[in-house]
């Protein structure tokens, strides 16, 4: 297979396009974590984002162990879950966008907030994040965003390779009611600041739906997704391997695991033409503000 871009050309002549599949939420649940495991063994996720605050990040990441060097491991940065409430900095998301909307997050509070859960995740992942983005997309509001890159070129500025950034932007024409919120939210901004700062980034975002439709939806808004999927996009996934009971998207989480791992999502990519692939893969290296 040889590559153009970041483009391939099959064996069969045809042009396939990399994509970051993406499963959010690892260490959500039990249920959650195991799926996004068995999903990477299969090659059909190529990144997981963990939610460090949670107490089960401590014994799942264990399960990502043997795919280390395999699949992208980040940091799902986090002020709007239970897990972040009980930490002491979080918040339901509606109060959290309103004061993203109405001034903004103090950036000195958000970056002790944002250190300590990079320091969560390295002291379990023995290294730092391949990419960071956010639990429902926190990692754009304002005041977190500016906080973030500060960490970042702080943390990581002298590494040649630093983490990437998730801009959670639905390509042209993608964009339903749901994804036009998140990006408005701050996508732009966030992206013309990691752009400044020389830090990688996703900036096309699909798998943005409202977990209602059951399965034939499913597979249906699946097929759209990766049919105009631009290369290098990250496609977001949510899967379990069950609904658990205090999950307001459990059974959601659950009919996507279905249908990750099955016969109908490898049909799908291979006729659209899309490969699994990780983000040092598919996005083109920046160079540094010394260069």
């Amino acid at each position: 297979m040889a590559e153009v871009g970041q483009f391939s050309v099959g064996d069969d002549g045809h042009a396939t396009r990399g994509v970051i599949v993406c499963a959010d939420d690892f260490a959500v649940n039990a249920s959650a974590s195991m799926a996004i495991a068995k999903l990477a063994r299969l090659g059909r996720v190529s990144a997981t984002g963990a939610m460090v605050l949670s107490p089960r990040w401590v014994h799942d990441v264990a399960l990502l162990q043997e795919l280390r060097g395999r699949m992208d491991v980040g940091l799902h940065l986090d002020w709007t879950s239970e897990f972040a409430l009980a930490a002491g900095h979080g918040m339901p998301l509606g109060r959290a966008m309103r004061r993203a909307v109405l001034g903004g997050f103090d950036p000195v509070q958000a970056q002790a907030v944002i250190e300590r859960q990079l320091d969560l995740f390295e002291a379990h992942w023995h290294a730092a994040p391949d990419f960071v983005d956010g639990h429902q997309h926190v990692q754009q509001f304002a005041g977190i965003r500016e906080a973030l890159v500060v960490v970042l070129l702080r943390r990581y500025g002298a590494q040649a390779v630093r983490p990437y950034l998730r801009i959670s932007r639905a390509p042209p024409g993608m964009a339903d009611v749901k994804g036009r919120v998140i990006a408005w939210m701050g996508a732009n901004a966030l992206e013309s600041i990691a752009s400044s700062s020389y830090i990688k980034r996703s900036t096309n975002l699909i798998g943005i739906y409202n977990f209602e439709g059951g399965p034939r939806r499913y597979e249906e808004l699946m097929t759209r997704w990766l049919a105009l999927a631009p290369a290098g996009a990250i496609l977001m996934c949510h899967p379990a391997q069950a609904a658990e009971p205090d999950d307001e998207i459990g059974n959601a989480r659950a009919q996507e695991y279905v249908y990750l791992a099955g016969d109908a999502f490898a049909h799908a990519l291979q006729q659209a033409g899309v490969v699994v692939k990780r983000g040092c893969e598919v996005l083109a290296p920046l160079k540094s503000a010394r260069d």
